[in-house]
Formats: C-alpha cells, sequence, structure tokens
C-alpha cells in the first residue's frame, strides 16, 4: 500500500500525495522556550522526526521548518520575575531543547526561524488581512483576527464560532486590568500593544503601533516564508488543535493562502490519566530523566506507543524500555561479532540502503504504525537468534541487517548509537576505565597468571560488570544489560 496518515482536518486516514512529486514540505510547532523540556514536549518532537525519517526512507526530499517561539507573555513574566533580560531567558530554554533534542536523536530541522526575527513578515500579512476585510485594529498597537468575517471558521476541529468560548486574550487582558474593545469576544490577538511592564526592547513599530505578535501570526507568517503559500503537512501537539491551530488556518486562508494540505497531531504523554503540564506540577523534565536513564531507552519509551495515542507515563515505562533495549541491542553486539569475524561486516551505508520486510514497510505506510513495525522487529530478532544458535554465517548476516534496517529507520539502530559523538563524557570515562581492566587481564591470561588474570574479574564483577570472553576477545556490559 502507498502512504497513508490521518488528516486531523477531515478525521480520516488519507493517501499522502505531496504537492510536486518528490518533495514534502512540513511545518511543525516547536517550542516556546519560556522553561526548560519535558517529555511530552520530546514525544511530540520524536513523532514528526519519525515522519521524516520514513518520508526520506520511502524517496522524498523533506524541508522540515520547525519554529522557535521566542517571546509571548510567559517568557515575559518569568524573565522578568528571575531579574534576566527576555532575550536572554529564551536563549538559555532555546538552547536546552537544543540539547534534548539532539541527546534524543532527533534530526535537525531543515529551518529553525525564531519569531523574533520575521516581524517583517508578520506586518505584511496583517496588511493582507486589513486589506481583505478580516483584520482590524483597535487603538495603538492592537489589531484583531474577525473571526465572523471567515466563514471557515472553526473548519479544523469542527467547531461554530457560537460554541466557542472567549479568545485567551480577553482572559489575558482581564487579568491585567486593561479594558478590551473588540467586535466579538472570540475574536483573537494578531498584534498586541505593550503592557505597562513590559520592557523597551519586547515591542517592535508597525504601521498599527508598537507592539508584539500575537502567538498565532508568527506561525502562519514563516510557513509561508519558508513553505510557500500552500504546503503538505502542518504538525504539532495534540493539544495545539485549538486555538492555535484553527486561528493560523483561519488567517493564512483569509489572507488568500492555501496553507497546509493535511494536518497530523501526536498525543499527549499522561500521567494518572492527567496531561503532562507545568500548571499541574507533574511534568518529567528531560535532564532530570537523562541522570538515571540512557538517552536511546528514553527515546525508544516515547515512541513505541502510537503517535495518535496518550503515552501514559508510569513507574515502570522506563524499566520496560531498557530491557527492550537490552534484548535489541544485545543481539546487535552479538551478531555484529559474528559477522565482522567472518570479514564481511555492516556499515551504515549498507543499513540505510538494506532492503526493508515488507510488513514492517506495510506498518509503517499505515500511519506510521510503530507498535505494528517493532513486531516485525522482534519477529526478525527471534529468529537471528535462532541463526546465532544454530545458523550459517549468512543467515546472521541475513538477520542482522534486517534489524538494524528496520530499527535505522525509527532512529535506534544500536551501532548508531553506539559510535554517535553525542555518547556521555561518564560512559566514555567508564569505558576506558574497563577496558583497561580487560587489558590487564588479557595480559595476566597471556602469562597464565590465572590468580591476577582472576582477581580483575571479580573486581569487575563487585562493580556490577559483566565481562563475556569471545572470539574476538572479552566485552563487557553492566549487570542489566544481559539478556534475560
Amino acid at each position: 500500500m502507498s502512504l497513508h496518515l490521518f488528516d486531523t482536518a477531515t478525521r480520516r486516514a488519507r493517501e499522502f500525495v505531496p504537492l510536486r512529486a518528490g518533495e514534502v514540505g512540513i511545518y511543525v510547532c516547536g517550542a516556546t522556550v519560556q522553561a526548560p523540556p519535558h517529555i511530552g514536549h520530546m514525544r511530540m518532537a520524536l513523532a514528526f522526526d519519525i515522519l521524516v525519517r520514513w518520508l526520506r526512507r520511502s524517496g522524498y526530499r523533506v524541508t522540515l521548518i520547525r519554529n522557535v517561539t521566542d517571546i509571548d507573555d510567559k517568557i515575559l513574566t518569568r524573565s522578568a520575575a528571575a531579574g534576566v533580560p527576555w532575550w536572554a531567558w529564551a536563549q538559555r530554554h532555546e538552547r536546552d531543547f537544543t540539547a534534548a533534542y539532539d541527546v534524543l536523536g532527533v534530526l535537525p530541522p531543515t529551518y529553525e526561524p525564531r519569531a523574533t526575527a520575521h516581524v517583517p513578515d508578520m506586518v505584511q500579512l496583517m496588511e493582507r488581512l486589513v486589506e481583505r476585510g478580516h483584520a482590524y485594529a483597535t487603538g495603538e498597537g492592537d489589531v484583531w483576527f474577525d473571526v465572523r468575517s471567515f466563514a471557515e471558521y472553526g473548519a479544523l476541529t469542527n467547531q461554530r464560532p457560537d460554541d466557542l468560548p472567549p479568545a485567551a486574550d480577553e482572559a489575558e487582558e482581564e487579568d491585567s486590568g486593561t479594558a478590551v474593545v473588540k467586535r466579538d469576544l472570540r475574536d483573537f490577538a494578531l498584534w498586541k500593544a505593550p503592557r505597562a511592564t513590559d520592557p523597551d526592547t519586547a515591542s517592535w513599530p508597525t504601521p498599527f503601533g508598537r507592539g508584539r505578535p500575537g502567538w498565532h501570526l508568527e506561525c502562519s507568517a514563516m510557513a509561508e516564508r519558508y513553505l510557500g503559500d500552500t504546503f503538505d503537512i502542518h504538525g504539532g501537539g495534540l493539544d495545539l488543535r485549538f486555538p492555535h491551530h484553527e486561528n493560523e488556518q483561519a488567517q493564512s486562508r483569509a489572507a488568500g493562502s492555501g496553507f497546509a494540505q493535511l494536518w497530523m497531531h501526536s498525543a499527549w504523554v499522561t500521567q494518572s490519566g492527567a496531561k503532562m503540564s507545568k500548571s499541574l506540577g507533574n511534568s518529567l523534565m528531560v535532564a532530570t530523566i537523562l541522570e538515571s536513564t540512557r538517552p536511546v531507552v528514553l527515546r525508544y519509551a516515547l515512541t513505541a506507543v502510537h503517535y495518535r495515542s496518550m503515552l501514559e507515563y508510569a513507574a515502570d515505562t522506563l524499566q520496560e524500555a531498557e530491557a527492550t533495549w537490552t534484548r535489541l541491542a544485545g543481539f546487535v553486539r552479538r551478531a555484529t561479532e559474528r559477522v565482522a569475524a567472518s570479514g564481511d561486516p555492516i556499515d551504515l551505508g549498507e543499513v540505510a540502503a538494506a532492503p526493508l520486510p515488507a510488513q514492517f514497510t506495510a506498518a509503517m505506510d499505515d500511519d506510521l504504525n510503530v507498535p505494528a513495525a517493532l513486531a516485525v522487529v522482534h519477529e526478525r530478532l527471534h529468529v537471528g537468534n535462532i541463526a546465532l544458535a544454530e545458523g550459517t554465517q549468512a543467515d546472521v548476516r541475513t538477520e542482522l541487517l534486517a534489524v538494524r534496517a528496520m530499527l535505522d529507520v525509527l532512529g535506534l539502530d544500536p551501532e548508531r548509537w553506539q559510535t554517535q559523538a553525542g555518547g556521555s563524557r561518564a560512559e566514555s570515562a567508564l569505558d576506558a576505565l574497563v577496558r583497561a581492566e580487560l587489558d590487564a587481564r588479557a595480559t595476566a591470561r597471556a602469562a597464565k597468571d590465572w590468580a591476577t588474570a582472576d582477581a580483575v574479574r571479580d573486581r569487575l564483577t563487585a562493580a556490577g560488570v559483566v565481562v563475556e570472553d569471545s572470539p574476538t576477545g572479552a566485552r563487557w556490559s553492566l549487570a542489566q544489560d544481559q539478556e534475560d
């Protein structure tokens, strides 16, 4: 079958047909850099990372835009409370997000534009909306989108304007004590006049007065700047469907753009059934988790559940992912040693070009059904373990290549993780220390000094390091990394 993706707008899976043959343009709403990233942020990023990987593996040239919202009310409020310039606060947390993307193996976007660098594009879009009668100004610096002027408003989320609550901007202005003057409480802000507490650096001159961007305007402007007025896929977390994506679609189409042809949304990470968020106090920061969890294990945990299904995060989530990753990496390690000993090793280029099992391809083409794809991986893993025990070198090589090729599509090829430069300094230091001990043990064994050799092994065992002798030399792993 051809690739089918679930379109949030039509609420059904559709065959994916790009606007231009062989090319795909994707816009994904990135981070609002008000605080460090939690695993909910990373789950969304990983969902679209797998989409990009699969599209590229299928032969498409992909342009991925993932924006950074580096100016908004929360950034201004939090930076002021911390006594830090808003732009320094935003930059600090942008670096936190970049580090989290990198350590979890998220491929970099083609472009990663910041909102503050695209104010002229936003002003031009506002001017088009005002000229077309879909936007209006109320005083110095405030510009609103007129939802009643656009008949399709509510189409993305299948809602009628009369059933919608007031726009979030209304509540924000009431909280600040500022009177709101707009035609309809559902009209949303395109541009905001500065608050009395805002620093001078947090506003820009426009034909409508000084102000700063509304949240929705920036994404429409940047999507058009980098992908044109019509593009293939718009993505983000499920919580962005309304109001953010609804408002994006409305303002872009009201301005005359075709905008996104297909919408994709990833589901939340939940704890005890509640959406992970800072306001609930149940966030799990990426940096904190990685103090005790390998990045590849966290990646596996966040991608093993279908992207449109809620991921319930519990105490045993990472333990299960660790156990599964151990089985996968253990097979790849043992099979790689066997294949290398035969003088016909597998390199990364061969993995990237290897034919994929038909069932795996069918699963990925079925709206990126990663759980079904992983089931195929485990089937071939089972066959590979049998080959290691009973089969020929050719059998082992065939299964190793199949397993690695499938895992590579998911960003999980153990050999790539083993060799990537992003390994932690602690892991590198541990490897160096253990290998020094193993070298001393090898020297003792060569001299038939069995007491010294056994003492080295005992020391490593006491430290939780398991040593296995193989035809290619001793190898080591931590005790919890052994096969069941």
